[in-house]
């Protein structure tokens, strides 16, 4: 087949990839000349996509993958095209679909007879049929029906996470929801042919590629899998600070209610980011505003950073003219990216209450802190306290030397080893 993919960002780039590599000619659409130059040359955009690097080089270098700014263009020569252009929330939860909706229309402009298309950008429930098809029909003057003369539209949403996206492609089942039947019918044999499912004996339907009957059962699967872990980190973080009110240590219970194949307590921590889990639950909310649960659990996320801080408070007192290295500016460790970065509302809290601040993370250059709005703090740097924000591997060896001066260090990932610390108040969330 011939495919285009809308956006060659850390998810769409590695689809392109995979796609390619079953053989498949691949375009990829993209607005930045940059990153379609750096395709073209066969070099990876963006770090850290496990395999990313030799698997586009081989893809550009077979003549079966390539880039280009003209979108229409790409399209006109596709038979199926698959679009994964960011969509954001705005504080209140309201979507932005500017992105989408000029992709939309380039990608109607030159849409042709027969073609599929694919949204994966997680949507809000009912985006796909009554924004995105009355919008490609007016702009290519076909109808969305499935059929030879018109042209096909599912909604299959990304189900994985950077830094092992193919492993994630091959793990778990990829959704489907059509239109209509012929037009699932459609998608379901298209990602059956582009893409490779490892053998699940664990699960009870064979993995591969599942009908789920309509694009709002598809697009509702990805905003309930993802709120689903939203509001289990909620519960866990309350459970959490409960625990450390009391001297409970609250790891050793989620350890212990684990053991029941019913508990699926998740870890808490200092704060959730990324571009999933702390948009999709108010992009839920956007559907379901009398969905209660799922709001209580974002609020109860969302103030984690300064309850770390709060413990930083307590152990160490008056934060006013205090230096205090927040380790890690990444969302996750060992990913490079600060989408909704946990670091920002904690670097927030700690200078609302008067400590010069400074940020560390072994996978930024102070030159990318400083962009990002930061004073680059290096270990070796004398500091009065420090907060550790993300689980980079790391933060596993650090001690006290590495901090000099450090009186108070508040772990919001356990990752530190605590003997290396001696005389240091450690506090880390969910224990006394």
């Amino acid at each position: 087949m011939k495919v285009c993919v809308v956006a060659l960002g850390k998810i769409g780039l590695p689809l392109a990839v995979q796609f390619a590599s079953k053989g498949h000619t691949v375009v990829g659409a993209d607005v930045s000349t940059r990153a379609v130059e750096l395709v073209n040359a066969g070099q990876e955009p963006f770090p850290g996509e496990a395999f990313l690097a030799e698997k586009l080089k081989a893809a550009v270098d077979a003549g079966l993958l390539r880039a280009t700014t003209d979108t229409a263009a790409a399209v006109a020569e596709s038979e199926a095209v698959v679009v994964v252009v960011p969509l954001f929330v705005d504080a209140e939860g309201v979507p932005d679909f500017g992105w989408m909706d000029d992709a939309t229309q380039s990608i109607a402009r030159g849409l042709k007879p027969g073609t599929l298309v694919s949204y994966e950008t997680t949507l809000p429930v009912g985006t796909t049929r009554t924004r995105f098809a009355p919008m490609l029909e007016e702009g290519s003057g076909l109808v969305a029906d499935g059929s030879a003369a018109g042209f096909s539209l599912v909604f299959s949403p990304e189900r994985v996470l950077t830094g092992r996206v193919f492993q994630d492609l091959r793990r778990y089942p990829k959704l489907v929801g059509g239109i209509d039947e012929a037009s699932a019918a459609r998608g379901v044999a298209f990602y059956e042919a582009v893409l490779d499912f490892d053998e699940r004996p664990d699960l009870a339907t064979p993995n591969g590629v599942w009908d789920l009957g309509s694009s709002e059962a598809s697009e509702l699967a990805k905003l309930a899998e993802t709120t689903y872990r939203d509001v289990n980190i909620g519960l866990a973080n309350q459970f959490a600070r409960f625990a450390g009110d009391n001297g409970i240590d609250v790891m050793k219970v989620i350890e212990a209610s684990n053991s029941q194949p019913y508990s699926h307590i998740h870890s808490p921590g200092i704060a959730v980011g990324g571009h999933c889990i702390p948009i999709y639950p108010r992009m839920y909310l956007w559907n379901d505003p009398a969905a209660t649960v799922v709001r209580a659990a974002r609020e109860a996320n969302a103030g984690m950073p300064d309850y770390a801080v709060a413990l930083l408070e307590g152990a160490y007192g008056e934060l006013t003219g205090a230096r205090v290295a927040v380790l890690g500016a990444a969302y996750r460790g060992g990913v490079k990216e600060t989408a909704f970065s946990g670091v920002f509302p904690t670097v927030a809290a700690l200078e609302a209450r008067g400590a010069q601040v400074s940020v560390q993370d072994p996978m930024y250059t102070d030159e990318e802190l400083e962009g990002l709005g930061f004073t680059a703090y290096h270990f070796g740097e004398p500091v009065d306290a420090a907060v550790v924000q993300a689980d980079h591997a790391d933060y596993r060896t650090i001690g006290s030397d590495d901090l000099p001066g450090v009186t108070v260090l508040v772990d919001g990932r356990r990752v530190t080893d605590a003997a290396r610390f001696p005389g240091v108040a450690r506090r880390v969330i969910g224990a006394s």
